[in-house]
């Protein structure tokens, strides 16, 4: 039986594709260097080339080559092929960022938030900096991805209130607020997810396809990485580690967040805990840091005993303000010495700012994705 041939059309598509994939590695390049990268000839570039201007996704630059030879034009991508909006909410604060197809950050804003938060004023202050980066732009934003200090449905992308949640914004929906800025997809997750998939991304390729991410700071996370992905659960709440039953200060059972109250380590009136005084405590030399140093170590490793019983990741990165520091992770090392099962146990490499990292990795991903599979409308416009 013979096998069915690919279209023209096709063959137009994945060649247009790959100039484009070449001139989101190099933002200047010929027509005869788009062919050695992209490894087909200069005919099907020209024409690829062509078909691209005229759809308004490639201009020529208006620039030359120079020396001997007839001259060749540089062509980059248009301004129109759009923008992707990059937001993080956390109790630090808002950041929003516009990122173009390289990667690179355009326009940039933050704001404070207000404790403890409202949902209508944080709201307020999300489209405000968002407006703020947008300003004088000119180019569309094509899709948005938001990280967010609190769990997320994943089929609406509405936040989540959740019982001693430190940081209550679950009347908050980012997607409702976003769509009328946005032209696109709008990708909505928890942070502690986002800062995994940072965590995975700067990783060499396969090596970081099963572990699990405890983010221990203000607030308790976790995130489940398994054959590369993150396991976010039915209704998004994979990973919710506060009410996992560990070791408590005295020794018997309690729920995670309840061993700060126990210690005294959260803010007045809150379940956040208080990560300025328990670094303090952790790195003093008095009969209290060493009881907080092994209470600490404790209730960590029993949550680690957890996460290996029911995950059985390779790796247990710790990220998180206190979680990196050098005495919580010396005290967790020593407590889980005596488990059975031993993944390797380490602190997060990515610390700046980490959740905020992985979005902007995914929306560039999303970006390059919806650039590369570009479709003429009947006007030869992107959409």
């Amino acid at each position: 039986m013979p096998v069915p041939m690919p279209s023209l059309e096709l063959l137009r598509e994945l060649s247009d594709g790959l100039v484009l994939a070449a001139l989101m590695d190099e933002p200047h390049l010929t027509r005869a260097e788009i062919a050695s990268r992209a490894g087909i000839s200069k005919p099907t570039v020209s024409e690829s080339v062509k078909r691209l201007v005229e759809a308004g996704v490639v201009v020529d630059t208006g620039e030359r080559t120079t020396g001997r030879g007839r001259a060749g034009s540089y062509y980059a991508l248009a301004d129109e092929v759009g923008q992707a909006l990059v937001v993080s909410i956390a109790p630090e604060g808002i950041v929003t960022e516009l990122v173009d197809p390289y990667g690179a950050v355009i326009a940039t804003a933050s704001a404070a938030v207000a404790r403890p938060a409202q949902p209508t004023r944080v709201a307020a202050s999300l489209v405000e900096n968002v407006r703020r980066v947008q300003a004088g732009t000119g180019a569309p934003t094509r899709l948005a991805v938001v990280s967010a200090a609190d769990p997320v449905d994943r089929r609406t992308g509405q936040l989540v209130r959740l019982p001693d949640a430190p940081f209550l914004l679950g009347e908050l929906s980012p997607v409702t607020e976003l769509t009328p800025l946005v032209d696109g997809p709008i990708t909505v997750d928890n942070d502690v997810n986002w800062a995994a998939r940072a965590e995975r991304d700067t990783a060499a390729p396969g090596s970081m396809d099963d572990f699990v991410y405890l983010y221990l700071g203000e607030g308790l996370g976790c995130a489940v990485v398994a054959d590369g992905e993150v396991r976010r659960g039915q209704n998004g709440l994979a990973g919710e580690i506060a009410h996992v039953v560990t070791t408590g200060p005295d020794g018997r059972a309690c729920p995670f967040t309840e061993v700060f109250a126990r210690l005294g380590l959260r803010h007045e009136g809150s379940t956040a805990i208080d990560v300025a005084a328990l670094i303090a405590l952790v790195t003093g030399n008095t009969a209290r840091s060493r009881r907080v140093r092994t209470a600490l170590g404790q209730a960590v490793a029993g949550v680690f005993t957890a996460a290996v019983a029911l995950a059985d990741p390779g790796a247990i990165i710790v990220g998180g303000p206190w979680g990196t520091h050098p005495a919580v992770l010396h005290s967790i090392e020593t407590e889980a010495a005596g488990l059975s099962r031993q993944p390797t146990l380490r602190a997060a490499t990515v610390t700046e700012a980490a959740p905020l990292a992985g979005a902007r990795a995914e929306a560039t991903a999303q970006l390059r994705h919806a650039i590369t599979h570009y479709r003429k409308t009947t006007t030869g416009s992107m959409s």
